[in-house]
């Protein structure tokens, strides 16, 4: 394993925390109205402003869309003042925007920093993807494995039955055989309609959140940023690239991946310490939403570092002008 790089991260993560919340409250105006791209948009343009306010020189690796897609955060897009160290930067300004449109829970402002060439450029294509929380002997479950055989190993680590487990999956059609098939162990099912970034998460606060185990298929990118929050809350991620055709394959080619069949662990996935920060804009099992009271915006913020392990809950109350 190549030497851990000193990115500053200390010092930039609390940085961090202010691009995740400033995207936030720039959405919050937007919940429930029921307009996805203008949360999104507005939480771009806050999350962009931010970032290019940090003493960093930045590269997009994971965001929204190719470069004819902006005015997006798109993949390639330098932010930063130019001075400092040399970053990638995984981000979704705003993960669940149909949760945002309809103020349903678990809308998130997500973004995760790593030294340069240490987050998988995944191409916007989907990934099968399986976790776990920490505490597991290594490779318990694996890809190989049924969705069944993965409950039957993981309730065996546990000592307990297969009824006691629970799983979270994303509801999708692509995913009912695989759900019919969990029914069948006695396992029960948290669906999710969106947001599998906090769906992964979930698994590394099992006490607290009742989740297990995540599977099933969703886009890569929120794959990567999934795999930089269990680095720094601990767990096991595993998660294969899926493609459909020869136009995603090409994409997987422009991102440097030349093995197709490729199975990622986490630290596949991150290679060296990464900070991460999420910002609740709907409130959500992993931290609250936006909350309008006169004259303020409060926000809930959750900033992780892998390095130390640290783990932190901020509130920040912003006045609103």
């Amino acid at each position: 394993m190549s030497q851990p790089i000193d990115f500053n991260d200390r010092m930039l993560s609390l940085g961090l925390a202010r691009v995740s919340e400033a995207a936030a409250m720039a959405s919050a105006r937007l919940v429930g109205h029921g307009d996805e791209k203008a949360a999104d948009q507005a939480a771009v343009n806050a999350m962009r402003d931010q970032l290019n306010k940090l003493d960093i020189q930045g590269v997009v690796v994971i965001g929204e869309g190719e470069r004819d897609e902006a005015p997006m955060l798109y993949i390639g897009e330098e932010v930063g003042s130019g001075t400092g160290p040399a970053v990638d930067i995984a981000l979704d300004p705003l993960e669940g925007t149909t949760l945002t449109a309809k103020d349903m829970p678990n809308a998130l402002t997500v973004i995760a920093m790593a030294p340069r060439g240490t987050l998988l450029h995944a191409p916007d294509v989907y990934m099968d993807k399986l976790a776990i929380g920490p505490g597991y002997p290594k490779d318990v479950v694996s890809m190989e494995m049924s969705p069944s055989e993965r409950v039957a190993a993981l309730a065996k680590a546990r000592g307990c039955a297969m009824s006691d487990i629970t799983l979270c999956v994303l509801e999708r059609p692509r995913h009912e055989d695989m759900i019919a098939e969990l029914r069948e162990t006695g396992a029960a099912i948290r669906l999710i309609t969106d947001g599998d970034v906090a769906g992964v998460i979930h698994c590394a606060e099992a006490e607290i959140t009742g989740i297990d185990m995540y599977m099933g298929s969703g886009g890569a990118p929120e794959g990567v940023l999934a795999a930089s929050a269990l680095k720094c809350m601990g767990g096991q991620m595993w998660g294969k690239l899926l493609f459909r055709n020869d136009d995603e394959r090409g994409r997987a080619a422009k991102a440097g991946i030349t093995d197709l069949d490729r199975i990622y662990s986490r630290d596949e996935l991150v290679t060296q310490d990464v900070i991460f920060a999420a910002t609740g804009v709907t409130d959500g099992s992993i931290v609250r939403g936006i909350k309008r009271e006169p004259g303020y915006l409060t926000t809930e913020t959750i900033l992780m570092r892998s390095k130390t392990g640290s783990v932190r809950r901020m509130i920040y109350r912003n006045p609103v002008k």
